[in-house]
């Protein structure tokens, strides 16, 4: 099982920078992926970030060159620094992990933090 918390998310002009975090607790037998996810008011979930296991990223188009997503290996923690924010980014941001336990695969969500970008 995997809880996560995010926090960071906050009011900020467009232009501006901003740094989500996600602290990761709990135990699977292994990690497919971790990465964020946004959802803006009447919109679908999409993909912003992810990262593998092995160190691979993939990014949504309209965030890349922008955001970069990293982790903390030590602290058991995923960052998301976000740059040169646009109007259109704002959006609820949440952590996600793809894990398997045992023969099951499981997404785990954590409760979401506002990112808001005003012009």
């Amino acid at each position: 099982q995997v809880q996560l918390v995010e926090s960071g998310g906050d009011l900020v002009q467009a232009g501006g920078s901003l740094r989500l975090s996600c602290a990761a607790s709990g135990s699977v037998t292994g990690i497919n992926t971790m990465g964020w996810y946004r959802q803006a008011p009447g919109k679908q979930r999409e993909l912003v970030a992810e990262i593998s296991s092995g160190g691979a990223t993939n990014y949504g188009n309209a965030v890349k060159g922008r955001f970069t997503i990293s982790l903390d290996g030590t602290n058991i923690a995923m960052y998301l620094q976000m740059n040169s924010l646009k109007p259109e980014d704002t959006a609820v941001y949440y952590c996600n992990v793809r894990a398997y336990s045992g023969p099951f695969f499981s997404t785990y969500w954590g409760q979401g933090t506002q990112v808001t970008v005003s012009s």
